[in-house]
């Protein structure tokens, strides 16, 4: 676990600047990384932006790959950091992972995220990742316009950030209160499970308009979906929570 190392780093740093009375603020952003699809290589892009209007020293950490590195730098005020494609920053070629902004400054800057797939030449759309600062933690989220068919196909993504295994109960629905399937899978500390939602209902007919509940006892985790068109256009899929 590499998070306290990170934050002393961050701490050491932030106070050769002379920014003692500021504090540590985090973002998370649930998945980043290089992977394989149908024909397609998905890459993720990151930016920073300190609009804070102050200083800011600014960690960036690959939460579920241990071995990875990390960076470390400072953004006066309006700078940006841009990175078209994240991982060779970390040294790190193919991997999914959730990414962790670690900012020691009076506030958080503004992060964003986007997917985009490449066929040789061609970009497809990015498209936005929600992120998110704070609390992510509730017992039951639900991830809505989930669909398995010949024009889509859907992934759907868990993460364990804390120290003990997650477990995870997965129900599957197409009408509000109708449960279609139901499935248990467990998470590991620091990591992330990204699976298709066929893998985890393989008994499912095709369709669309699913969602998915995720219920979890497990504080420090998160859930998302990603639906990809036959044109492979993707789109992140943020959980609503608190409802069945």
């Amino acid at each position: 676990m590499k998070c306290v190392p990170l934050l002393l780093c961050l701490m050491l740093a932030a106070l050769a600047a002379g920014a003692a009375q500021d504090s540590v603020h985090t973002v998370i952003v649930p998945v980043v990384g290089t992977a394989f699809g149908p024909g397609v290589i998905w890459k993720t892009s990151v930016e920073i932006i300190n609009d804070t209007g102050s200083d800011a020293v600014v960690t960036l950490e690959l939460s579920a790959i241990p071995d990875s590195q990390f960076v470390l730098f400072r953004l006066a005020p309006g700078e940006v950091a841009q990175y078209p494609d994240i991982l060779p920053a970390f040294g790190v070629d193919l991997a999914l992972s959730p990414l962790r902004v670690d900012s020691f400054g009076s506030r958080a800057p503004t992060v964003r995220a986007t997917v985009y797939a490449l066929r040789g030449t061609e970009v497809s759309q990015p498209q936005p990742i929600a992120v998110y600062q704070g609390q992510s933690w509730f017992p039951l989220r639900a991830l809505d316009g989930l669909s398995f068919s010949d024009e889509y196909r859907t992934n759907i993504g868990l993460v364990n950030f804390g120290d003990e295994e997650a477990e995870f109960v997965l129900v599957l629905q197409r009408l509000r209160g109708r449960n279609l399937a139901v499935t248990h899978t467990r998470v590991a500390p620091h990591s992330l499970t990204h699976a298709s939602i066929q893998s985890l209902f393989p008994l499912i007919g095709r369709g669309d308009a699913f969602t998915v509940l995720v219920e979890t006892g497990s504080t420090e985790t998160y859930a998302y979906g990603s639906v990809i068109d036959r044109d492979n256009n993707g789109r992140f899929v943020a959980p609503r929570v608190g409802t069945r």
